[in-house]
């Protein structure tokens, strides 16, 4: 009887001892439903709690609240990090704090050599494609894209980073009124205003808005990792 009971215990360790999540699969939203809390230290412990500094923690290594769109593959949840590596596809937040309107949001990111992603605002969710809505603010420091991290792509972008690959840094995103401030390890590079009477685009909307955020994974030889994900609204 002892050795099944040792045995049933290290069976519950290993298990909890999973570094790795898979996304949920399906296109459409599911119903925000509150979690029981987790233990103190282990994924989603901290999920929904604001911090010392008034932020409210939207991803906690898992996948409450979030919904990746085509090709989910692309995305696991490694030590806490969701990490984007595959074919195009966009990560959503769902979760009860979204539509955004003025923000302050902030990512840490780390990526690889030569990896391209991005963080969307004010965006909506859709089931395929390079998202419509809002804005992407760039995350790039090697890749052959010349607009690097901290761009608010192809409208008002940054041509060198202070942050390098392989070291994890915060990419902070603070949209008040027409306004958009980009700040990397607490450095301004970007500070956009929108000019008066700006309309939608054809092909991307680029225009301020409402709504989420998503992550990007941008194609199979990009390495993009997104944890400590927190946000307050002003």
């Amino acid at each position: 009887m002892k050795h099944v009971v040792l045995f049933a215990v290290a069976s519950l360790v290993v298990a909890g001892c999973a570094t790795e999540q898979k996304p949920k699969t399906g296109a459409a939203f599911a119903p925000v439903v509150a979690a029981a809390p987790a233990a103190p230290g282990v994924p989603g412990s901290r999920l929904g709690k604001v911090d010392s500094e008034g932020y409210t923690v939207i991803f906690d290594g898992t996948w409450d609240g979030w919904r990746a769109n085509e090709r989910s593959q692309s995305w696991t949840i490694v030590d806490g990090a969701f990490r984007a590596n595959g074919d195009r596809s966009h990560n959503f937040y769902y979760g009860p704090l979204q539509p955004f309107k003025d923000f302050d949001l902030k990512v840490d990111v780390k990526t690889e050599p030569g990896s391209n992603g991005g963080i969307y605002i004010h965006t909506k969710y859709q089931d395929e494609g390079w998202p419509w809505g809002g804005y992407e603010t760039q995350v790039n420091q090697t890749h052959g894209d010349w607009r690097k991290s901290g761009s608010v792509y192809s409208v008002q972008d940054v041509k060198e980073v202070p942050v390098k690959d392989n070291e994890w840094y915060t990419h902070r995103v603070v949209v008040k009124g027409n306004n958009i401030k980009v700040y990397l390890n607490d450095k301004l590079v970007n500070d956009f205003t929108e000019e008066a009477g700006r309309q939608p685009g054809k092909d991307f909307e680029r225009k301020l808005n409402s709504g989420t955020f998503a992550l990007q994974s941008h194609d199979p030889k990009s390495v993009v990792l997104y944890k400590n994900i927190r946000v307050k609204k002003i």
